[in-house]
């Protein structure tokens, strides 16, 4: 059995003890995914104007959206996945929203490989209290 260690170098001027000084920076690293998704899948590439106060309402939009997206993924029970994995295997799902016995049902494809994480979200959102 071949034993793998993985060592990574931390420099910085902090002081402190190193567990908490390392738990900052994978911290940090998290974050820094968190960004790299919203450029590369979440709009964030390219703002669509040169005027501030349209930058600044497709900043929140991309925010509220990248956080309801999230929120699906973890109803859904996917734990972190990019956007893009999320709208390949969630969002853009090949579907039918079918009324059956004055209901909407959502018919998924037989073979699809995510439907039982479909099923969990819109179980979760359906479980969630009206508003008011």
């Amino acid at each position: 059995m071949d034993v793998v260690f993985s060592h990574h170098a931390i420099l910085t001027d902090r002081t402190g003890p190193l567990l908490e000084v390392e738990a900052d920076h994978r911290r940090h690293a998290v974050v820094e995914h968190v960004i790299a998704d919203l450029k590369h899948h979440a709009g964030l590439a390219h703002l669509p104007s040169g005027v501030f106060a349209a930058n600044a309402a497709w900043l929140t939009l991309v925010g509220v959206a990248y956080n309801l997206a999230r929120w699906t993924a973890t109803a859904a029970g996917l734990g972190r996945v990019t956007t893009k994995t999320l709208r390949l295997t969630i969002i853009a799902v090949p579907a039918r929203l079918v009324t059956s016995a004055r209901r909407l049902r959502l018919r998924l494809p037989i073979s699809w490989p995510w439907a039982q994480a479909i099923r969990d979200a819109l179980a979760c959102f359906s479980a969630m209290p009206a508003p008011g």
